[in-house]
């Protein structure tokens, strides 16, 4: 029944706990504490109800036929169970997030990988205190004075005073 599909789409609480931020700790426990009770009462239910005696109830009520009526109209009744129409979208929205996860993962090996070698390139380089400008401009190319575009620098041209 019910309790049985519950079941089939259990939570990773753990998992679930390590993502919640401090602030809202609370909420998460009242939200476990009810969903676990809610779990339990599934749990405890049959997997099909019990059969009622049809035969006890026409000795025990006392008009005719309103019995027979009851259990009529009983084996008629069927309650509709809603279509799932959602399971399919949130799989391909779980799809979706995995393949950004794996593209963003590959994405941060590319950085760490250059992260890693400019670490590499720091840590082996002559240190600060004993560079000459020469050795600056080698290792941060990007310090080096373009001359094309100032070709005054430190000064500024007579013109621009």
């Amino acid at each position: 029944m019910a309790g049985r599909r519950a079941a089939l789409k259990a939570i990773d609480w753990v998992a679930f706990a390590e993502r919640v931020p401090p602030n809202q700790r609370g909420m998460f426990n009242a939200l476990k504490t009810r969903s676990d009770a809610i779990s339990a009462k599934l749990a405890s239910l049959p997997e099909t109800p019990v059969a009622i005696d049809w035969s006890y109830y026409r000795s025990a009520v006392a008009k005719a036929g309103m019995v027979d009526e009851f259990e009529k109209k009983f084996k008629a009744l069927q309650i509709p169970v809603a279509a799932d129409t959602q399971t399919a979208v949130i799989n391909s929205q779980e799809a979706e997030a995995n393949q950004s996860a794996v593209a963003y993962i590959e994405a941060s090996k590319t950085r760490i990988t250059g992260y890693e070698e400019r670490l590499n390139k720091l840590n082996t380089m002559i240190p600060f205190d004993q560079m000459t400008i020469e050795d600056l401009n080698e290792t941060f190319p990007e310090t080096k004075l373009d001359k094309v575009k100032h070709p005054y620098w430190p000064h500024k041209p007579i013109a621009d005073l």
